[in-house]
């Protein structure tokens, strides 16, 4: 069996997928102090829950900001790097099955890409992301841990925090819904409860994310987007993106792994000259 791997390897946060004739074999997702760490930490168990030896890998191929820290073959495997926006056109793309799309990456920022019939192209990004979520809640909420956020949000109202259009007029908007968001954080008190602070956060930062892309995709006719990464795990998306949908007749997609999907095309993505030093 012949297997590419793909890992995606963060500062401190790694994920590896393999792929063998066109199927994902069991990803796998790593947290460590330092990337080096956490690349080899992935790798081992990766190779160990899916007894996996070595002369069954075919290639390495790395992305991801922290890839920069490894500057020789792993394990002595065939080694090669992979641009992280090609990644994750080429990931988003294989599991989305779509021709055409942008590619959405919700990483500590957002990137976006466009992906066209195999075309794949940088537009641009917007520095809101899981770092913002991860800072902002840490002043305001005393925790960083998303997951945490973002279960504390299911009880949130978001009406005490944001300002909706029926907040401001008798009358819907011209293609706005009076539930449509006026302004951010506009609404909130100081005696607001966490919940509902948690919540505001959420929207706040998924809302930016999901107009940054719209409005990338002005004059392309690209209507599809697709949602990769971390924070598209999060619970609020299933209730934010499909009322975007809505508003500007556009979809918002988030495919099954979508936090693996830079690493699925990492994986998928053609060698590079090898690392070896």
């Amino acid at each position: 069996m012949n297997i590419a791997i793909g890992i995606d390897v963060g500062i401190s946060t790694t994920k590896i997928v393999g792929i063998s004739e066109d199927e994902i074999i069991s990803p796998v997702w790593i947290k460590a102090t330092d990337p080096v760490t956490s690349l080899y930490g992935a790798f081992g168990k990766f190779l160990h829950d899916n007894g996996i030896s070595l002369n069954e890998v075919e290639r390495v191929m790395l992305t991801g900001v922290g890839a920069a820290y490894i500057d020789r073959p792993i394990y002595g495997l065939p080694t090669h790097r992979v641009g992280e926006f090609v990644a994750d056109g080429l990931g988003a793309a294989f599991v989305s099955r779509l021709n055409r799309m942008i590619v959405v990456s919700m990483g500590t920022g957002t990137s976006l890409v466009s992906y066209d019939h195999g075309d794949i192209q940088h537009i641009g990004g917007i520095g809101i992301g899981g770092g913002t979520l991860n800072g902002l809640s840490r002043l305001l909420l005393q925790t960083d841990n998303i997951m945490q956020i973002s279960e504390m949000a299911l009880d949130g109202d978001v009406s005490n925090i944001n300002l909706n259009i029926g907040d401001i007029s008798a009358h819907p908007l011209p293609g706005l819904p009076m539930d449509a968001t006026a302004s951010l954080f506009a609404n909130a008190q100081g005696n607001a409860r966490r919940e509902d602070i948690a919540k505001g956060l959420i929207c706040m930062v998924l809302q930016a994310i999901g107009s940054a892309t719209i409005l990338s995709s002005l004059n392309s006719g690209i209507r599809d987007y697709v949602l990769i990464g971390n924070l598209s795990q999060l619970h609020q998306c299933k209730e934010i993106y499909p009322k975007l949908d809505k508003v500007y007749n556009v979809r918002f997609i988030i495919p099954e792994r979508s936090e693996f999907c830079t690493a699925i095309g990492a994986a998928l993505s053609k060698p590079t000259p090898v690392i070896d030093k």
